[in-house]
């Protein structure tokens, strides 16, 4: 599409798909595919950190850097572990709590300037509000550790299987001005945002620059898919991007169980798709 164009290092590769490869695997594939960008994901077995502590970071950073890559944003798996943002029981609350500051305190030694959060859930069986109310204060607490650290969160919205806090633009704008924190932003993820019935020019009407990141992803409108394995028009969504300058990297945040056995042939696809779209240094 004439003049849908982003930049090579707007385009983040995710390890979230790798799980059953190694983190060198990942790193290599990233580079022989012509990634520049990583949206770092921190579940087991490519990241250690969990509400003890964070792990081998040194390595981890030098890692990264021999390939000459950048991590735009730390992501601690807070969907499939048991920590999350919405925990009612007081104990899982404060492991929940060490967990994402370890995530926050692991982002500062990388030097990564944001980590990805999203609501918590809390229980179905219960009144939203109570949990929307631990979500909240979870959030501040976490905020203001953020900022202590010089780290933004930014929180994606979820779908409504995953949480009852917040999955829409209306939910995402509520917490944002609840928290009210310089260090805390929105982000997107173009599934959730689609099964909500939205648009992503929808959520830069609301948020402007304040959208600072995406899980910028194919779907049907369900299923974080490759770009052409979905309904989405690639290059109509880049449009919207351009449209509100939007300079921020975009997680390909691929979930789907289909690409788990070969997550560099899925990679090498999407890649595919990005570079009609791609413009390289130097170019107008």
């Amino acid at each position: 599409m004439t003049g849908a164009k982003i930049s090579r290092e707007q385009v983040a590769g995710m390890n979230i798909h790798y799980v059953n490869y190694s983190l060198d695997y990942f790193l290599d594939t990233q580079r022989k595919l012509g990634f520049r960008t990583i949206e770092l994901w921190c579940g087991a077995p490519h990241v250690g950190l969990d509400h003890l502590g964070y792990y081998e970071a040194a390595a981890l950073k030098k890692k990264i850097a021999a390939r000459d890559l950048r991590v735009c944003v730390v992501t601690p798996e807070n969907c499939l572990y048991p920590y999350q943002v919405g925990a009612k029981e007081a104990a899982l609350r404060e492991r929940s709590f060490a967990y994402f500051r370890n995530g926050i305190l692991l982002a500062e030694e990388l030097e990564v300037p944001m980590m990805e959060i999203n609501s918590g859930w809390g229980y179905w069986n219960e009144p939203r509000e109570e949990a929307w109310k631990r979500s909240q204060e979870m959030l501040s607490r976490l905020a203001e550790e953020a900022a202590a650290h010089g780290v933004t969160l930014v929180m994606e919205n979820l779908r409504p299987e995953e949480s009852q806090i917040v999955t829409t633009l209306e939910d995402t704008k509520r917490m944002i001005a609840a928290v009210g924190s310089p260090a805390f932003k929105p982000m997107a993820d173009l599934c959730a945002v689609s099964v909500a019935g939205e648009t992503l020019e929808d959520w830069f009407l609301a948020f402007g620059k304040d959208l600072r990141h995406m899980h910028f992803i194919d779907g049907d409108p369900y299923g974080h898919l490759v770009w052409g394995d979905g309904i989405h028009h690639l290059g109509k969504e880049i449009a919207v991007l351009n449209q509100y300058g939007y300079t921020g990297c975009l997680g390909q945040e691929l979930t789907e169980g289909k690409y788990f056995a070969d997550p560099a042939a899925a990679d090498f696809r999407n890649m595919k798709n990005f570079e009609r779209y791609i413009y390289e240094n130097g170019e107008e």
